[in-house]
């Protein structure tokens, strides 16, 4: 009888589980968490003297809860481009295991709640950030991912805003060391994504993805633009040491990192392979926290 009773138990329990589950999904806890580390490096970095623990955390808070908030809604806003994809078929929506409407629900409670803790527990500028930002992923970024190329550009603009808002969110104005950190974040992202888009091209073209590696049936484009893109980040990133933010071990780490993802890029535009898009993406992940690890590391006191 006791076993009767507890099987129920069991079921409802592994269902909140998994249920709790496709809510993280929705989030993209991954990008979620990336957002989060590149907002604390903000923070650290256009902190004068201690770091205040406490609008540090509230910071990355509100940051990460509108990070998941975008993320959440543009999934809503492409069910049917997911369903489309098998990469993305077995997401939570295109999956049914969650309506849009409980995404939508979900996804503005987190919005409202990280603006709000912003804006509050931050200051003002930070939280027109994150809202600014929220609006341009969602209006702007989304419906051109079907209709031009240069929507990578533009999702690369608004993955660029977190580390932004780390700065804001310490020094409470924007500055010339705010926007070299807006350009490493923006310059990164465009040759992370067309490695993704390489690897997946056959999945993108299905959804009507304009992606460049999609329309690009050559991919000379595309491995253009992947050396203009990073050779341009090998010099935006040495700026912390021009503007006196950081010393000449990260000069120095920064330019050994930056040379060797673009040779991963010089290697993916050699024989525009499906390896070597892999290893471009891999090394992409590599280079970013490297680089923001050297950065703190090697910052010098305000």
């Amino acid at each position: 009888m006791s076993e009767a009773r507890e099987l129920p138990q069991l079921r409802e329990a592994f269902g909140l589980r998994e249920q709790l589950a496709d809510y993280a999904e929705l989030a993209k806890m991954r990008i979620t968490s990336m957002v989060a580390i590149t907002t604390a490096a903000g923070f650290y970095l256009g902190s004068r003297g201690p770091v205040d623990l406490a609008v540090l955390a509230w910071t990355i808070l509100g940051t990460a809860l509108v990070s998941a908030a975008a993320c959440a809604l543009n999934q809503v806003l492409e069910i049917d481009l997911d369903a489309r994809m098998r990469r993305t078929e077995h997401r939570p929506l295109p999956a049914r295991r969650l309506t849009p409407m409980q995404a939508t629900l979900f996804a503005c409670v987190l919005a409202l709640a990280g603006v709000a803790v912003l804006w509050a527990k931050v200051n003002l500028l930070t939280a027109v950030l994150a809202a600014g930002c929220l609006l341009f992923y969602l209006l702007v970024y989304t419906p051109l991912k079907t209709r031009t190329t240069a929507n990578t550009i533009l999702g690369a603009v608004a993955g660029a805003i977190p580390p932004v808002m780390g700065w804001t969110g310490a020094t409470g104005e924007l500055g010339a060391p705010a926007l070299v950190l807006f350009g490493i974040l923006f310059l990164w992202q465009l040759p992370h994504f067309f490695a993704i888009a390489s690897l997946y091209r056959e999945d993108y073209a299905s959804a009507g993805f304009r992606m460049l590696p999609v329309v690009d049936s050559t991919g000379v484009q595309t491995a253009v633009q992947t050396l203009g893109f990073t050779l341009a980040l090998v010099v935006v990133a040495a700026m912390p040491h021009l503007l006196g933010l950081a010393g000449m071990p990260y000069l120095l780490g920064s330019l050994v990192l930056g040379f060797v993802f673009f040779a991963f890029g010089v290697g993916m535009a050699r024989d525009r392979s499906r390896q070597s898009a892999r290893r471009l993406l891999l090394a992409s992940v590599v280079y970013l926290p490297a680089l923001l690890g050297l950065l703190v590391l090697d910052k010098i006191p305000g």
